[in-house]
């Protein structure tokens, strides 16, 4: 792979870009103290954030709650997380160094998530991000979701660059999945929210990284 061939970066955003795990913590937390139960913790949420708002209110009160109560508790949590949503979060180390690289070097960089955009703006705004990014695809931007190629496929349009020539990072298999169909270049972001006994060769993705800079690298 070379610079020439490739022309753009998309991150997906939890656990790839940013660490949004201690602010999920806490709110998380608000909701099961309101509840009269027992925190989780960060090592325990940590691998589940990636898999969105259901995964983690499940984790949280499944032992505790009947299925029809968990949409009501889901809905709270991400309402709280909503108000109080970059208290902890930022961008993974290396970011900072790897962004201004990519603006300086004239690299596209932009956002597909699978977080709605309700979520997801006020959170790029927040950590002003969404004037950084080329583009922002979210959860709700396009009629499918991650691990379909479409958000990719839209995104990789609106930048109008080849989706051959975009690289797509991300910490989930739904992450690699779709940037293979979309016949991206597909790196995993061993840094992020992955279970320790995840089989990385079943994901099939062109590259894996332990850090963010090491994408320079790979360009």
């Amino acid at each position: 792979m070379s610079s020439t061939e490739i022309k753009a970066v998309l991150f997906d955003l939890d656990g790839t870009l940013l660490d949004t795990a201690p602010d999920m913590l806490v709110s998380l937390n608000h909701i099961l103290k309101e509840e009269g139960l027992a925190p989780v913790t960060l090592d325990t949420l940590r691998p589940h954030v990636s898999k969105g708002g259901l995964a983690m209110t499940r984790l949280a009160f499944d032992k505790y709650r009947k299925e029809e109560d968990i949409e009501p508790l889901r809905l709270r949590f991400l309402d709280y997380y909503l108000h109080n949503i970059a208290d902890h979060t930022k961008l993974f180390d290396g970011f900072e160094t790897l962004l201004a690289f990519f603006e300086k070097q004239s690299i596209t960089w932009g956002v597909m998530t699978n977080k709605p955009g309700w979520l997801t703006d006020p959170l790029m705004s927040a950590l002003k991000l969404d004037k950084r990014s080329a583009v922002t695809i979210s959860g709700d931007t396009t009629a499918e979701k991650k691990p379909h190629p479409l958000p990719l496929i839209t995104a990789a349009k609106a930048i109008n660059i080849n989706c051959e020539q975009c690289l797509y990072v991300g910490d989930d298999p739904r992450d690699i999945e779709a940037g293979n169909a979309a016949n991206m270049t597909t790196v995993i972001a061993k840094y992020g929210y992955i279970t320790d006994n995840s089989d990385f060769k079943s994901w099939k993705a062109d590259f894996m990284i332990d850090h963010p800079e090491q994408i320079i690298d790979l360009l």
